[in-house]
Formats: structure tokens, C-alpha cells, sequence
């Protein structure tokens, strides 16, 4: 058997392919987004199990799960004998049992909008999908490109991206850095990250430095769950405290629902629409 170990979303936005493998017929995917390319590219017959997280499309619900990124499944892994699993760049000990026991590896590494296409190729080729995988990324740019189009020439407020915070509260917010997925589609979308100074996928943001740098537009995530009419009214409450804050004294705060919005795979242009219209609504009548 080859033992290939694919490694994309390095700072080269690279994927290096050591060997040419045959065709993986049982995937174990530990990494959602690369599930869902899976699915996208026509390849879900071949998943075979999925991590503790996975929830779309649809029919990754009838499949086994084998944990996730902190708490991976080894046995249960091996013992349903895939001929490739995908697994994060930090699940190091994981790999190492894995390439022992002859299986090949895809580690993924969380990167920019700019990885996603490679991904989508690099799986074409483990999957014997090449071509289904061009015309899925080339539907999925095509929208992109759509929403450049959009937006293009139009103002570009600084906008604040937030990621995640205690619920009905500010305390413990995160908001996007000025690197990747989430920072790139930010600005695909026509905006002006808040924190475009700081390298780092995520800023842990106080009240102060909000006050500081008086966002003109606020877009919060919730992704984890869905929210009733009455909770979205409850987390939007908090923003109020911050009254001097341009996006706020404005009404301008946008409370995005959805796990789409945070997934760098076949719906990615789902969320650069979603960004667009709460950017730019006068681009979307």
C-alpha cells in the first residue's frame, strides 16, 4: 500500500503530493469542511465515518462518528480499515498511529479563502473526482466573483467580524484577526476589518478597544445552535452598552445565524452573500 501524506493550508498556500495514491474508497474525515467537499464533489458514497461534528449535508447523519479534533477515535478508526483519513495538522499523535499502521493521511491546516480551491483539488485527486471537483469550485468562485462585482466601488466601512463572546454578554469576545478564511471573506464582501492590523486569526476584543477603534459595522456569529426570535432579541441587547460606537448609534449590528458561515468549504459563497448584504444591503434591493 502507499502511505501518502497530503499537507495543504501551509503558509505557501500549498498542497504537496508525495506519490500519486489509487483511489481512496474508504474515507474516515475528521475535519467538517472537508466533509462537506467530499459530499460536494460527489465522493460521499465513500465516507465511511465522520467526526463528532459533522452535521451537513444531510446524509452525514446516518454515518458513524469517530470524535474529533481533541478527542479522535483511533480504534473505532482502524477498525473500519479506511484507505485514507483527513485529520487536522496539530492531531500529530494520530497521524503517527495511522501512517504505523500503513493508512494514508490528508492533514488539513486552517488557512485563507485562497487554500479552499487546492483542497478541493487535492481531494478530486485522493477520490478519483477531478473533474466533478473543478466544476464544483468553479460554480463556488463564480459566485464569488459575483459578490466582488456587487460590492465593488462602494464605500468599505470598517466592519467588526465577531467570532464568538458569552452568551448575552460582551464579556470573552473574539473577533476576527487580520488573517484568514473569515478575515478573507470579510473583505471579499466589502469591508474593512476592524482588525486588519493584527496577524492572527483571532483577537480577543474589550470593551475599550471597541471604543477605541468605533466599528461602522458590527456582524455577530452564532453558529453553534439555532436561535429563537426572543434569544436573537436577547443577544442583541448587549450591544446597547456600547451606545457611542458608530455601528451601534446607528443600528447597524447584524446577528448572523448559521454554521455555514464558518466553514471554508462548499458553502462559502453562501457566507460572502451573507456578509454582502449585511455590509451592503443597497447592493442586494
Amino acid at each position: 500500500m502507499y502511505l501518502v501524506i497530503f499537507v495543504s493550508f501551509v503558509a505557501s498556500a500549498g498542497v504537496s503530493v508525495v506519490a500519486a495514491p489509487p483511489a481512496a474508497k474508504r474515507i474516515v474525515s475528521l475535519v467538517p469542511a472537508l466533509t462537506e467537499m467530499l459530499f460536494a464533489i460527489g465522493a460521499g458514497p465513500q465516507v465511511v465515518a465522520v467526526s463528532s461534528f459533522d452535521d451537513d449535508p444531510p446524509e452525514v447523519l446516518k454515518l458513524p462518528r469517530v470524535g474529533a479534533l481533541l478527542d479522535p477515535d483511533t480504534e473505532r478508526i482502524l477498525a473500519l480499515r479506511p484507505d485514507l483519513v483527513l485529520i487536522y495538522g496539530s492531531q500529530s499523535e494520530l497521524q503517527q498511529q495511522l501512517e504505523s499502521a500503513g493508512i494514508r493521511v490528508f492533514v488539513y491546516r486552517h488557512g485563507g479563502l485562497a487554500d479552499v480551491a487546492p483542497a478541493f483539488r487535492a481531494l478530486g485527486e485522493l477520490t478519483g473526482r477531478t473533474a466533478a471537483a473543478a466544476r464544483t469550485w468553479a460554480a463556488i468562485e463564480t459566485r464569488l466573483a459575483a459578490v466582488r462585482t456587487r460590492v465593488a466601488g462602494r464605500p468599505r466601512p470598517k466592519t467588526l467580524l465577531v467570532m464568538g463572546r458569552e452568551p448575552r454578554s460582551l464579556r470573552n469576545l473574539d473577533a476576527s484577526g487580520g488573517i484568514g478564511f473569515l478575515h478573507d471573506l470579510l473583505e471579499l464582501a466589502g469591508a474593512d476589518n476592524l482588525f486588519v492590523d493584527v496577524k492572527r486569526q483571532a483577537v480577543r476584543a474589550s470593551s475599550e478597544m471597541l471604543l477605541t477603534r468605533a466599528p461602522e459595522v458590527i456582524i455577530d456569529l452564532f453558529y453553534s445552535r439555532e436561535l429563537s426570535a426572543p434569544e436573537l432579541q436577547q443577544e442583541r441587547a448587549p450591544w446597547s452598552t456600547l451606545a457611542s460606537i458608530p455601528a451601534v448609534r446607528k443600528g447597524r449590528i447584524h446577528l448572523l445565524v448559521g454554521d455555514y458561515l464558518v466553514v471554508p468549504g462548499p458553502r462559502i459563497a453562501d457566507a460572502a452573500e451573507a456578509f454582502a448584504k449585511a455590509i451592503h444591503p443597497e447592493a442586494y434591493p
